[in-house]
């Protein structure tokens, strides 16, 4: 049988200890390294351990956790990786949670399958990766680059064939017990600015190397509405469009947030016509009828303020007459409404704008930047609006060279978004709850420009009642799965676009 060797950062004696002892029990095991650093994500690590690795694998902890091997998992990690023919394999695992009543208890914690569209750099493949010798010396041979943080997801990127071993193989002790809606925001914190640089650079790359880098077209090229096709132009709305703009707000049993976000959305001081278009998907919560009052509390005000630039209905409440729609198909519902504007421009039911220009700011954006989808920026705040970490989130990750690149690997394109209604009514949004936003974005960043606000115009509200303040482990696996997905079909279909091009 093949045999591996073992590859760990600087952890306490007794954690070194016992992984050996556990290691040793394998007939596959050769030897353990402790390397000089705790960290693996350097490319000078990675070229050491090419260096000095004789067997055909080797296992590579991470140094993340605490790992205790399960028994005989070596011998596991290398059948698998000798029958599927695997240049990388990563396990399932088991979380060892203290608990001062009985010591602590085993959580099953298991993975998502590495797809092709599996580009986010914070991908969860655990703290103990396996690899083949040959395929990890050849990656490290290729790297041209001396990266500080982001050598391993280099590494990986470069790996042809990665297997998902979807058995608990060794039990980790996790560090970082934030829910998941306090750590979905650290790969935009501005202190990770350096570590996010590093990680474009590395995706960049990997997308010429596999055909599905989109070639930017400078901002002030006729040609700078599209992106790479110069026969792509935004298509125009129809003559007649009621309003220039209209606010949606999705929202499902918000009784206790959603007059904010009219009231917020109602008082945009505008020099054009614009309404608010909220679909009410079947509320139970009394949200109902307390948008059917606002409606009529607006329709009162409007008897008296008519005939100004925000004349009309300005506020639309919609139940639909699907019981089985998702966010995404409440968005579609509003935007074939022939109420709607020619800019949808979007606000959650949870959330408010910072101010009473932030709508005239992303239609202005349009028009400036001859676009096809306008981003601007947001502030975190609690529920009272007090900022809270990590503040203002601009997504400065974005440039104009390179956003339809980076939007591959980043988990979110930012807020508030707005679009060309002609661009919504002709792609539509997927009909789901997570996501749809960030596929819709997808799809138009492989054609058209995105221009960016930096400026904060909305205020993300995070409290308890959020949909994605404490996700459990599956729904924040189908969820990253999902996406993952969207990428695997965006750089299909970019591969796709670029050979019928003649290539970039």
């Amino acid at each position: 049988m093949a045999s591996i060797e073992c590859f760990m950062p600087e952890m306490p004696e007794d954690g070194i200890g016992t992984a050996l002892e556990y290691f040793s029990k394998n007939s596959t095991f050769v030897g353990m390294t402790v390397l000089p650093e705790t960290s693996v994500r350097k490319t000078s690590i990675l070229k050491s351990i090419a260096d000095a690795v004789s067997s055909e694998y080797l296992l590579l902890c991470t140094g993340e956790m605490a790992v205790t091997p399960g028994m005989y998992a070596l011998d596991r990690f290398v059948a698998v990786a000798e029958d599927s023919g695997a240049d990388m394999v990563y396990s399932d695992r088991y979380d060892f949670v203290h608990s001062d009543e009985n010591g602590g208890r085993l959580l099953l914690h298991p993975l998502i399958d590495c797809l092709k569209g599996a580009l986010r750099d914070d991908f969860d493949f655990g703290p103990v990766l396996v690899f083949r010798s040959s395929s990890f010396r050849k990656a490290v041979r290729e790297m041209k680059e001396e990266y500080l943080y982001g050598a391993l997801y280099d590494l990986r990127l470069r790996m042809k064939k990665i297997v998902h071993l979807r058995e608990p193989l060794y039990t980790a002790v996790p560090r970082d017990f934030r829910k998941s809606g306090e750590r979905q925001f650290d790969y935009v914190d501005p202190k990770n600015r350096d570590v996010q640089k590093e990680m474009e650079t590395i995706c960049t790359e990997h997308l010429k190397r596999i055909g599905a880098f989109l070639c930017p077209v400078p901002a002030d090229s006729p040609d700078a509405v599209p992106v790479i096709c110069p026969g792509s132009t935004v298509t125009p709305e129809p003559a007649g469009c009621p309003v220039k703009a209209s606010v949606i707000i999705p929202v499902f049993n918000r009784a206790g947030t959603i007059r904010d976000a009219v009231e917020s959305a109602l008082s945009q001081e505008c020099d054009f016509g614009y309404n608010v278009i909220v679909v009410d998907n079947h509320s139970t919560d009394g949200t109902t009828e307390l948008l059917e009052r606002l409606v009529e509390e607006t329709s009162s005000s409007e008897a008296v303020s008519a005939g100004g630039p925000c004349g009309g209905q300005r506020l639309i409440h919609i139940v639909p007459e699907d019981r089985g729609l998702g966010i995404g198909g409440c968005w579609n519902l509003a935007v074939q409404d022939s109420r709607c504007g020619e800019f949808a421009v979007q606000l959650d039911s949870d959330d408010v704008y910072s101010g009473h220009g932030s709508l005239a700011r992303i239609v202005e954006g349009f028009d400036n930047m001859k676009c096809a989808m306008v981003i601007g920026s947001y502030l975190m705040t609690d529920f009272g609006l007090n900022p809270i970490p990590p503040g203002v989130i601009d997504h400065r990750e974005w440039t104009d060279s390179n956003g339809m690149n980076n939007a591959l690997r980043i988990n979110g394109l930012g807020a508030p978004r707005a679009f060309r209604t002609s661009l919504l009514r002709k792609f539509r949004f997927p009909d789901v709850s997570y996501g749809e936003d960030y596929a819709m974005g997808l799809r138009i960043s492989r054609e058209y420009r995105i221009g960016r606000i930096y400026d904060v115009l909305y205020y993300c509200r995070r409290w308890e009642g959020n949909s994605d303040a404490a996700l459990d482990i599956g729904r924040l696996n189908a969820n990253n799965l999902y996406k993952d997905s969207l990428r695997t079909w965006e750089i299909e279909a970019r591969i796709a676009m670029n050979r019928n091009n003649g290539g970039h």
